[in-house]
């Protein structure tokens, strides 16, 4: 069985939160993003939406590792803000997803324990409200074959329950293969041992086959 961590949590759409304390208003706003560049065209976004706020707080989470991620307190004391907003998407098992809490100061100062609370409660307020989804990491293959190897191959992707993204034929059949991450090299493994019409134990000392050709286009 493959260790690849091939799903994960994000949102499926945009959703906002709020919270007030003393006068103080905190506007959260979450939203799946897949890049920094992204997140920050949503930061910006929120930041001309909120232009006499005093503060635009926020975090990100990207990838699967764990790894790529940022929290950011724009002003308020550090660890304040972008932690505890970071720690919300974290406790709701999310990545590729942005949070921007807003700040409309009240004029009264709410002290590290009240700013804590606030940015992460208007946080935890924005996700509850969201639609979380969990989606799949899948491999993208382009499969040219020659006409001589069409019955093989259609009986092939049948038998092996891929998922066909798209098809052409004209000189020669292409197309194009969704593969869950973790399955792609037991499948790809299969689907050439059947088009070669060998065992699964004879495929990995095999060339290439005449008239076939895999060709990876990336991950979705």
């Amino acid at each position: 069985m493959s260790d690849i961590v091939d799903t994960y949590r994000t949102l499926a759409g945009p959703s906002f939160g709020e919270f007030r304390d003393r006068g103080s208003k905190f506007l959260a706003y979450a939203f799946p993003a897949y890049t920094e560049q992204e997140c920050q065209a949503h930061l910006e976004a929120v930041r001309k939406e909120h232009p006499k706020a005093r503060h635009h707080c926020y975090a990100y989470r990207l990838g699967l590792d764990g790894n790529n991620f940022r929290a950011n307190d724009d002003g308020e004391p550090s660890g304040t803000a972008g932690r505890p907003i970071l720690g919300q998407a974290d406790s709701f098992g999310l990545t590729y997803t942005i949070i921007i809490v807003v700040r409309y100061f009240g004029g009264t100062l709410l002290g590290t324990s009240g700013l804590i609370n606030a940015y992460r409660t208007s946080a935890a307020d924005a996700l509850e409200k969201a639609g979380i989804i969990e989606k799949t990491v899948e491999d993208i293959y382009r499969i040219t074959f020659s006409y001589a190897l069409m019955s093989r191959m259609m009986n092939a992707i049948k038998n092996l329950n891929l998922d066909m993204v798209s098809q052409d034929f004209g000189e020669q059949g292409v197309i194009t293969l969704a593969i869950r991450q973790s399955e792609t090299a037991d499948k790809l493994r299969r689907l050439k041992a059947a088009v070669a019409e060998v065992y699964l134990e004879e495929v990995d000392t095999l060339g290439e086959i005449e008239g076939l050709e895999m060709e990876y286009l990336g991950t979705r």
